[in-house]
């Protein structure tokens, strides 16, 4: 069976590259192995977080990850029986947080975020789905003026990059915004500009329908190899160039063409409660706590933090009762009851930056992944990027930082 273009995965990132192809006028397939929005594209907390610059590997990073390492349910851990497999991609990691490649992956993350800022709500408008964007902003909270004061750095580096933001310096000031929080957060940073989509699960499967409705089809079945011409799948043989947009399965893939790519599972647990467990008015962050609350059609979920621990260990939900236990004591008048618990992998590469351009050695597959905790955020950029790289367009980006070859 032949295609001009064949998408490997169903996600945010696969279907916004599959619709954007489209667009051009290609014919495109897309292979997944379950369904539509069934991984971290179902779970994610709705944000299109364009103002998260940083890399997760920095100096500050590195001189707290001893301490949180310690602590299982912790912002940022490793399960014992997966330490020494990640060893080499920690290595990494760490070299990824020397100061002047901290510097260098912001620059380019922030070309990144600006790129996918301007290429959304295009892409929402093209596909009939701009009415689930919401502009509800985001609110960053501290406990004490010594934790707002450390986060300064960081904002006045955003300001540079033309972000706008607005410092709260009270409790009061924070309830006129967000009213409801523990008085033990004093400060905060009031974000207007953060965008959210209504609900990241009905917004994948919205992508879907529309690509089933511009003449696209989604077969429902595993690839197992990638080829010169193609992809192996348990359907069959698929003959066309290749989007490698698998998310955290992507570098198995590339493996079967001989190539190695440095991606490790980010594991995010969330807990969604009912529409009514609190009035929210918009996306809060606990930053010293590594964990979000935000609000969805499904309800309010409370989610985040970063467990490096591969794709087979089983789920550990405690970290998901350890947040939402948090989060009750910051809101106390949250309704923690009737929640959902889950647990998604998201694909981390060292650096935090996604892999965009063709597998190395192999032209005709265009890798499209790595985008850790930004799938939803950077996912119309990237299939505008794809599409343009299909088409043999010069996609207006610098897609040096981003490719797959780097490592």
């Amino acid at each position: 069976m032949t295609t001009e273009v064949i998408v490997i995965g169903a996600g945010v990132v696969g279907l916004s590259a599959a619709l954007a192809a489209q667009s051009r006028g290609l014919s495109v397939r897309v292979v997944e192995r379950e369904a539509p929005a069934a991984g971290a594209s179902a779970g994610n907390a709705g944000a299109f977080a364009f103002t998260d610059i940083f890399p997760l590997a920095s100096p500050k990073i590195i001189r707290q990850a001893p301490k949180w390492l310690l602590d299982p349910l912790g912002p940022l851990s490793v399960p014992p029986a997966y330490a020494a497999k990640i060893a080499p991609w920690m290595l990494k990691f760490w070299r990824a947080s020397w100061p002047a490649r901290v510097r260098a992956s912001t620059e380019a993350q922030t070309a990144m975020m600006n790129y996918s800022k301007a290429a959304l709500e295009p892409a929402l408008e093209r596909d009939g789905l701009l009415h689930m964007l919401r502009k509800q902003g985001n609110i960053q909270v501290y406990e004490g003026e010594r934790e707002f004061n450390a986060s300064l750095d960081g904002w006045e580096a955003r300001a540079r990059h033309g972000i706008e933001f607005q410092h709260l310096k009270s409790p009061a000031e924070i309830a006129e915004i967000q009213p409801g929080l523990a008085p033990r957060f004093t400060h905060a940073t009031f974000t207007p500009g953060w965008f959210s989509i209504s609900d990241p699960k009905d917004y994948t499967i919205a992508l879907a329908d529309r690509f089933r409705e511009n003449g696209g089809e989604i077969i429902i079945a595993e690839a197992t190899a990638l080829t010169d011409d193609g992809v192996t799948t348990t359907a069959g043989h698929l003959r066309g160039r290749v989007v490698l947009a698998a998310g955290a399965f992507s570098h198995l893939l590339a493996k079967t063409q001989g190539v190695n790519i440095p991606l490790e599972t980010e594991r995010g647990y969330n807990t969604t409660l009912p529409p009514d467990a609190f009035d929210l008015k918009t996306q809060i962050t606990f930053g010293g706590h590594g964990f979000v609350v935000t609000t969805l059609t499904s309800g309010i979920r409370v989610g985040g933090a970063v467990e490096l621990g591969g794709l087979k260990l089983p789920p550990n939900f405690k970290r998901s009762e350890a947040m939402l236990k948090k989060a009750k004591m910051f809101l106390p008048d949250l309704n923690t009851s009737g929640g959902k618990q889950w647990m998604g992998f998201r694909p981390s590469m060292p650096d935090s930056l996604p892999c965009i351009g063709p597998l190395p050695g192999h032209p005709n597959t265009i890798c499209a992944f790595g985008h850790g905790h930004l799938g939803l955020t950077q996912s119309a950029g990237t299939g505008k990027i794809v599409a343009d790289l299909l088409t043999g367009l010069n996609p207006g980006i610098d897609l040096a930082p981003f490719s797959p070859a780097r490592f």
